[in-house]
């Protein structure tokens, strides 16, 4: 064999180690997502189908009957007289209520913040990025206290207007106004006559469909999911968002609370249906708007 040859063989041995490492890497990966993430959701989806009982004793993967399906379906519907329609009735009040508040201030704020000057511009901006940064749960006390000072606890006031302060919102309309926005064009429509309100309205924002999709959809996700804030400001039942529906189901629960879940029927297949429910609006929503949310993540990463 030649020496040609050789190293031929040698850098052929050091491509299949280097692919091999490559595929066990991948391998590994999968797995563990398998593991963590998949596994759990096929479990949570066919909890329903199984009796509490059998959720221990029998194969956490096996499917249970539609027969227990239907009989946990009716034990939490009937739970509180169908609280549970009314919780997601009132997530859905919040979520939109907020959404549209959120949607008109962010767009104008980021529009202002990226393409006019006016004092106290850069504090703003450096503001709002602070604010983002900051845990929602550090700003719960103060909004509290504020809240409690307009007399605002317990309405619905004190669930739209917090959920409506959207400053992550207010920076991607920021950024995306500030590197993606032809300024040629909007130089011509002012030297045409038009005033900021038209540019703003004509040409801004049809440009900005995709970031305005993108805002939508994380601010729709965080206000559904949202749960300190509602459960710190609302004292009725009937006022609850479905997340803090979930946890009254989780404290109705044997499991969990041997001593108030009794009598109740409410018990893990339920409790597992409700998070079902619960999630399907933000899925749905994520499905039919894919397309969108591509287009606003795709949005700002071209200048000018």
């Amino acid at each position: 064999m030649t020496t040609i040859d050789r190293m031929r063989t040698r850098d052929g041995a050091k491509a299949k180690v280097s692919s091999f490492s490559s595929t066990a890497v991948v391998v590994i990966i999968l797995t563990a997502l398998l593991i963590f993430f998949v596994l759990p959701a096929v479990w949570l989806l066919l909890a329903p189908t199984k009796t509490a009982s059998e959720l221990i004793s029998e194969f956490p993967l096996a499917f249970g009957s539609f027969e227990q399906l239907g009989a946990a379906w009716n034990h939490l519907v009937h739970f509180q007289n169908g609280a549970i329609f009314l919780w997601l009735g009132n997530s859905a009040i919040y979520s939109i209520g907020s959404l549209i508040l959120t949607l008109l201030t962010s767009v104008t704020a980021g529009y202002a913040l990226a393409l006019t000057n006016f004092r106290g511009r850069k504090m703003l901006l450096t503001v709002t990025l602070v604010v983002m940064i900051m845990p929602s749960a550090a700003l719960v006390l103060p909004i509290f206290l504020e809240l409690n000072l307009f007399g605002l606890i317990g309405t619905v006031w004190s669930i739209i207007l917090p959920f409506s302060f959207y400053p992550f919102g207010v920076y991607l309309v920021y950024i995306y106004f500030a590197t993606s926005l032809p300024r040629d064009m909007l130089a011509a429509a002012r030297m045409d006559g038009a005033s900021e309100w038209q540019v703003f309205r004509s040409i801004a924002l049809p440009l900005a469909k995709p970031v305005i999709a993108l805002v939508a959809f994380f601010s729709f996700v965080g206000n559904w999911n949202n749960f300190f804030l509602p459960y710190l400001v609302l004292p009725n039942s009937d006022q609850f968002p479905i997340q803090v529906g979930l946890n009254q189901l989780l404290s109705s629960t044997p499991s969990f609370n041997p001593v108030a879940g009794a009598g109740l029927n409410i018990t893990s297949p339920e409790l597992a249906l409700a998070i079902i429910i619960a999630i399907l609006p933000v899925l749905v929503l994520f499905l039919f708007s894919q397309k969108a949310l591509v287009s606003g993540m795709l949005a700002g990463s071209t200048k000018e």
